[in-house]
């Protein structure tokens, strides 16, 4: 199923885990694909795989963040859509609570986790303006749960939540449809070579779903909120976790 043909994605973030996964499910349906990571080796590596194109930025730079986009539409003539999805890991795992986070690592979050979200928010737009088009953002669980520790993470990923809604109010009716995605957790190669088997225990047990989350779970709910599939879909947070957070 060719869901994408002629269309052009950015995924910023793309050179592991969810976004490598969303790159490679974007790419067999159709679409040219442009792979951004602040990795360029990475990049390279997921762009030669789906036939895509390769682009080295990083989420903290505005200029940076300019070009990626500067180079997709330039390199394919147009732009269709955009997967945002790049986070600083290194700066989660120093992420602690509100009492105690080192002001540098909250700057991070917010830096790379939100403003870097607006910023390709604020350059994708305009072409996607010219023929319509979806912007689908990463978000978090972290967002509504009301976590004990990660207080710069949760900070940013509601104001992800907000900046979402935000696109798909001001630019909805001329055909721009902004989503987002939550996932709960994800076992990228990452997650399984850092996180210790019991907290996956623990999580498993707090979920409804009999199995925690893998890459292309969330590449696949990626494929249809950018897909016309989810055209009469807009402004709406769509937890991919297993079941963990029920809401409505």
């Amino acid at each position: 199923m060719e869901r994408f043909g002629g269309r052009v994605v950015v995924v910023a973030g793309g050179g592991s885990g969810i976004g490598e996964a969303s790159a490679v499910r974007l790419a067999s349906e159709g679409a040219s694909v442009v792979v951004g990571d602040l990795n360029l080796d990475n990049a390279k590596a997921v762009a030669e795989r789906i036939g895509g194109h390769a682009v080295a930025y990083d989420q903290a730079s505005e200029e940076s963040i300019a070009a990626l986009i500067a180079e997709a539409a330039g390199v394919y003539g147009r732009l269709d859509g955009l997967l945002a999805n790049a986070a600083d890991m290194g700066a989660l795992g120093r992420d602690t609570h509100a009492l105690d986070v080192e002001m540098e690592i909250f700057d991070r979050t917010i830096d790379v986790d939100l403003k870097g979200y607006l910023l390709l928010t604020r350059y994708a737009v305009p072409h996607l303006l010219e023929r319509g088009g979806a912007i689908v953002y990463t978000s978090s669980g972290a967002a509504y749960a009301g976590e004990r520790e990660r207080v710069s993470y949760g900070i940013a990923k509601s104001g992800v939540n907000a900046l979402m809604r935000h696109v798909a109010s001001k630019w909805g009716r001329k055909g721009i449809r902004a989503n987002a995605i939550a996932p709960g957790l994800v076992l990228t190669e990452q997650a399984r070579d850092s996180l210790p088997e019991e907290f996956r225990t623990a999580v498993l047990r707090a979920q409804r779903s009999p199995r925690l989350g893998d890459p292309s779970d969330i590449a696949s709910a990626v494929a249809f909120l950018l897909s016309d599939d989810a055209s009469w879909l807009l402004g709406q947070v769509l937890s991919v976790d297993g079941g963990a957070i029920v809401r409505p």
